[in-house]
C-alpha cells in the first residue's frame, strides 16, 4: 500500500461528517504534536506499520510526561534514567488499536486493557453509521441536523435494534478478550486512550464516555494521525490529545500505512498478552534511555 503525498487522496473509508458527534464532555484538552502543522510535511506522512507508529507514539507519549507531568504528580529521574509517575492504564481501541499500543504500555510499564466500541449502522445500509456503542451500552448519535437517523422514519424500535445489534458486537468482542485477560479498573487512574488512527472520532468519543463514566483522574487520546478539523473535538473530549501529525487532506487512515493489514483476533489476544507479561522492573516506571555519559 502506497502513502500518500501531497494532494493525492481518495475517498472517504468512513461515512459520517467529523463534526457531527455529539459530546458532553466540558473539558479542554491539551494538544501535544510530534511535528509542527505548518510544516509543509503533513501530507506526506507514512507509518511503515503499526508497530512503528506505536513506536514513535510511544516515544512522544514519554516526552510529553517528561515536559509536563500531570497534576499532582511529583517526578523523578532515577539513576537509570527512568522517570517515576503516577499510575497509568493505557486502552486500546481493537484491534488495529492493539499493536499500537503495546508499545505505549511498555515504555509506560503499566497494564494495557481494552475499551470496545462499535459504529451503529443503518439496518438497511451497513456502510452508513448513525453512532457508536460500547460494550457497556455507552451511546453516542449523530447530532439531529446531520443525522441520517430521518431515515428510520424516527421509529425507536428500528432504532433500538441498531443500536442492540452493535452493542452484542461489542459485547461478543470484549468478551473474547476476557478470557485472556481480566478488566482493569480506570477510576482514580490516567487512562490513556489509543487507536491506530481517527477518522470520523465516532468510536474514540464513545470510548472516552464509557472511561469517564469510571471515574479516572483523567483521559489522554493518543493516536498517530487524525484531521485537523477534528482536534478540537479531541480537545474537548480528552485531558490530553496526543498526535504525531494531523494530515490535510486525511480521507482514511489507511492511507498513512505502508502495511495496514487488518488485525486478527489471534494477534490481537496475543498483542495483549505480551504487553501485560511480568516484567522485570516495577510498574508505574517510564522507560527513558539514561542521559549519554561524556565520555561516550
Amino acid at each position: 500500500m502506497a502513502c500518500p503525498t501531497g494532494a493525492e487522496a481518495g475517498g472517504s473509508d468512513i461515512p459520517g461528517t467529523r463534526s457531527d458527534w455529539l459530546c458532553q464532555f466540558a473539558l479542554s484538552g491539551a494538544l501535544t504534536m510530534a511535528s509542527s502543522p505548518d510544516s509543509g510535511l503533513e501530507a506526506m506522512v507514512c507509518f511503515p506499520d503499526r508497530q512503528a507508529a506505536g513506536e514513535q507514539l510511544a516515544a512522544a507519549v514519554v516526552r510529553a510526561i517528561a515536559a509536563n507531568p500531570p497534576p499532582g504528580v511529583v517526578t523523578k529521574r532515577g539513576t537509570d534514567g527512568a522517570l517515576a509517575q503516577s499510575p497509568y492504564i493505557v486502552y486500546a481501541l481493537p484491534r488495529g488499536g492493539l499493536p499500537v499500543a503495546v508499545p505505549i504500555a511498555q515504555r509506560l510499564r503499566c497494564p494495557l486493557d481494552v475499551v470496545v466500541a462499535k459504529k451503529i449502522t443503518r439496518l438497511d445500509n451497513p456502510e452508513l453509521a448513525i453512532g457508536a456503542v460500547t460494550a457497556d451500552g455507552q451511546t453516542l448519535w449523530l447530532t439531529p441536523e446531520r443525522s441520517p437517523l430521518a431515515a428510520f422514519g424516527h421509529l425507536q424500535s428500528r432504532l433500538s435494534q441498531a443500536r442492540a445489534q452493535a452493542q452484542t458486537k461489542a459485547q461478543q468482542q470484549l468478551a473474547e478478550f476476557r478470557q485472556v485477560w481480566p478488566a482493569q479498573s480506570p477510576t482514580g487512574a490516567i487512562a490513556i486512550v489509543v487507536d491506530d488512527g481517527i477518522a470520523t472520532g465516532m468510536t474514540m468519543a464513545a470510548a472516552v464516555q464509557a472511561l469517564r463514566a469510571q471515574a479516572p483522574a483523567e483521559v489522554w487520546i493518543c493516536a498517530p494521525v487524525a484531521p485537523p478539523d477534528l482536534v478540537p473535538q479531541l480537545q474537548a473530549w480528552g485531558d490530553r490529545v496526543i498526535l504525531l501529525a494531523t494530515p490535510s487532506p486525511f480521507n482514511s487512515v489507511s492511507r498513512f500505512y505502508q502495511a495496514f493489514p487488518q488485525v486478527e483476533m489471534a494477534a490481537a489476544l496475543a498483542a495483549l498478552q505480551t504487553a501485560n507479561a511480568p516484567a522485570p522492573e516495577a510498574t508505574g516506571q517510564v522507560a527513558e534511555p539514561p542521559e549519554p555519559s561524556q565520555n561516550s
